[in-house]
């Protein structure tokens, strides 16, 4: 790894948590100019109350949250992104009613839409989201094998892709990022690659291929380029995020880091038979011939990530890491 650039961790913010305080399985996170962190809950099909959109800072301190399970206004029911636009309107896709709603920044409803279908401008299961610097809003229509690209009223400007595995193709593609110069950078899901493109869709690049390795990957679901061109990629099935420079030559592995986050550690120190259940424990273990995959080894080691689903960059390049399945963020700076 060169020494110009390295990532170093900060802390973590999170708990798992139904209602209030904390996340449930969460997939995605906004940040807006302010600071604020808009945290996307996803849950699980058994305990549909836990869905929302928590409100908290980088210091831990929680604002209140919206939004509840449903088709109605202002619900959702397989949210999937978060993203603002420059009026400080919180956009949020949902695979399941095939639209997006678009809230204030208190949580209030204001408008949603989008028409199931694989016609011109309509939507099959929307995913990622990224505004433009013209606050044109990207969606990645994931089961529609395509981007499109709409106004932030909905109107259809353009889109382009088709399924397959050649250059600009797409399956089942999930994330997407803009760098500084408008190019849009597509997490391919199922093609185990990055796709760049120009802001009209012609195709640029592509990044990775399937693998375990160094600039390989499996399964990557969320893409996020910083000023300087450093493209940052949550290798989901690898259970790790892998920073790559502006040519897609590999930079940095994470794997994760996590200590107790300040929601937890009042929770322990309010609960000390769970404290003493955790002190008893072995958060560390080593590594046995079984654990055969990185997802196994997630499992058993907490500081890990576990189901790294995104990856965005605030205003000062600091990295946020979601993790779906241990409820909780990660935060990376860089180095000095």
């Amino acid at each position: 790894m060169p020494s110009a650039f390295a990532l170093r961790y900060s802390h973590t913010i999170g708990i798992v948590a139904m209602e209030g305080r904390g996340f449930s399985n969460p997939v995605d996170v906004a940040i807006r100019s302010d600071g604020r962190m808009y945290v996307l809950s996803r849950t699980n099909p058994l305990q549909t109350y836990g869905i929302r959109v928590g409100i908290c800072d980088l210091q831990s301190e929680y604002y209140g949250d919206f939004g509840s399970y449903g088709s109605g206004d202002g619900q959702f029911v397989w949210p999937t992104a978060l993203a603002f636009d420059r009026d400080g309107n919180l956009y949020l896709a949902d695979e399941h009613n095939h639209r997006i709603s678009v809230f204030d920044g208190s949580g209030r409803f204001l408008s949603m839409w989008g028409t199931h279908g694989s016609g011109v401008g309509e939507l099959h299961a929307p995913s990622g989201l990224a505004f433009d610097a013209d606050d044109n809003l990207y969606v990645v229509d994931s089961r529609n094998s395509r981007v499109q690209k709409f106004t932030k009223a909905g109107a259809w400007l353009l889109s382009w892709g088709t399924e397959g595995g050649g250059a600009g193709e797409f399956n089942l593609p999930w994330g997407v990022g803009l760098d500084s110069h408008g190019h849009v950078y597509v997490a391919d899901w199922r093609n185990d690659r990055i796709q760049k493109f120009l802001p009209d869709g012609t195709f640029v690049a592509s990044f990775g291929e399937p693998g375990h390795d160094d600039g390989q990957f499996h399964r990557p679901s969320s893409v996020a380029v910083d000023r300087a061109g450093h493209v940052y990629v949550a290798d989901w099935g690898n259970e790790r995020v892998q920073v790559l420079d502006a040519d897609g030559r590999f930079l940095q592995r994470l794997r994760g880091e996590a200590t107790l986050s300040v929601w937890a550690r009042q929770f322990y120190e309010a609960n000390w038979d769970e404290k003493a259940a955790r002190e008893a424990s072995e958060l560390m273990p080593k590594m046995t011939e079984e654990v055969a995959t990185a997802h196994e080894e997630s499992a058993r080691v907490e500081p890990y990530f576990w189901g790294p689903i995104s990856v965005k960059l605030d205003e000062q390049g600091r990295l946020y890491v979601v993790e779906s399945n241990r409820h909780r963020i990660q935060i990376y700076a860089r180095a000095p």
